[in-house]
């Protein structure tokens, strides 16, 4: 047997699909770690800056008798403090792919000790400009290295949401949403089907065959929009057999946003949702939008559905809730997840990087 290599984190994971294969077995590996260095994404960024801001505007409280005194030290103190932050960040972010094959207590050492420069390079900064005399060296390594460890464990927790054995619960729950009556319903239809044309029987089966493939796969952190794509294509294939002109479908596609990264199994409970409240409750049927399109670094993803008088928009929250929470644990704040509801019509927007 030919010795394996394990991945180490979550994008080595994805890229080799989650397993690995020699040519004799499979060879099971662990977990793979989500990255605790993932210091590259603007949301980090904001919140890493906001917190050491908030915490340098308590420290120049100590000593200020008026709010002058106090924002005169806020922004001696920030004219050091921000510039480290940024270079600490900037640092993380360059190594992060090294820091993570260091063992845990190797890496929140290498954080910290990344920290305590920083402290250093933003004391020297105030130094040097003659704004901090005497300079403190010893305190601001350690305040950097304080600084650092806190907002490691933000990252650590940040990172701990993101591992598969967290995200496993979410995806569960969009697995279990390909629903019995689903599954009945489609064998029923290919087996009318069998006689009368054999061709398209098998064409659902097939369809069937590949929607529990992906479905019941392990999960992966994520997938590309061309993937998603084509998974809700054959569920409204499946659809389409049973609800034959009731279900009126139009695709418009942008390939240039196929590769766009999302958590699998995203698209198709939202196209599902569609069917099922606006095809299923309805005697003539209802009209399904997918749409993509690349705007520049940003890929827009809309669903539509048209709704019987009086359905509204009930029953799309657990699904949609889901579909939020496990987009903006991928992408932070560089995704926006937005649903409207009106004149008849219900649509849900998403906009995630390119």
């Amino acid at each position: 047997m030919k010795p394996s290599h394990c991945p180490q984190n979550v994008e080595e994971s994805t890229l080799q699909g989650g397993s690995i294969l020699d040519d004799d077995a499979a060879v099971p590996c662990p977990p793979p770690r989500a990255s605790m260095f993932d210091a590259c994404h603007v949301g980090v960024v904001l919140r890493a800056v906001l917190f050491v801001e908030a915490v340098v505007g308590v420290g120049a409280m100590f000593g200020a008798s008026q709010a002058v005194d106090w924002l005169l030290r806020f922004s001696l103190l920030t004219g050091g403090v921000l510039p480290a932050t940024l270079a600490w960040l900037i640092a993380v972010c360059a190594l992060k792919t090294r820091l993570n094959r260091l063992e845990p207590s190797r890496q929140w050492l290498a954080g910290m000790v990344l920290g305590a420069a920083a402290g250093l390079y933003g004391c020297g900064l105030l130094a040097l400009m003659g704004l901090l005399q005497p300079a403190p060296w010893w305190a601001s390594a350690a305040a950097g290295a304080l600084l650092s460890a806190m907002v490691l464990a933000g990252l650590f927790w940040r990172a701990k949401a993101r591992t598969p054995a967290a995200t496993a619960a979410r995806l569960a729950e969009l697995q279990s949403r390909i629903r019995p009556h689903f599954l009945f319903n489609t064998l029923n239809s290919a087996i009318a089907l069998v006689r009368a044309e054999p061709a398209k029987a098998e064409a659902v089966l097939e369809d069937l065959s590949e929607l529990f493939r992906h479905a019941l796969a392990d999960p992966a952190e994520s997938v590309t929009l061309g993937q998603e794509i084509a998974l809700a294509q054959r569920y409204m294939a499946i659809e389409q057999i049973r609800f034959g002109e009731r279900l009126q479908v139009q695709w418009s596609l942008d390939a240039r946003a196929d590769q766009a990264k999302l958590p699998p199994l995203l698209l198709q409970p939202l196209v599902e949702n569609a069917v099922m409240h606006g095809v299923e409750p309805s005697a003539s049927g209802a009209q399904i939008r997918i749409s993509t399109l690349r705007r520049g670094s940003t890929v827009v993803i809309k669903v539509t559905n048209s709704t019987p008088a009086g359905v509204g928009t009930r029953g799309h929250g657990l699904a949609l809730a889901n579909v939020r929470e496990r987009l903006l644990l991928l992408h932070d704040v560089q995704a926006q997840f937005k649903t409207v509801f009106k004149d008849g019509v219900f649509q849900v927007r998403l906009e995630i990087p390119a």
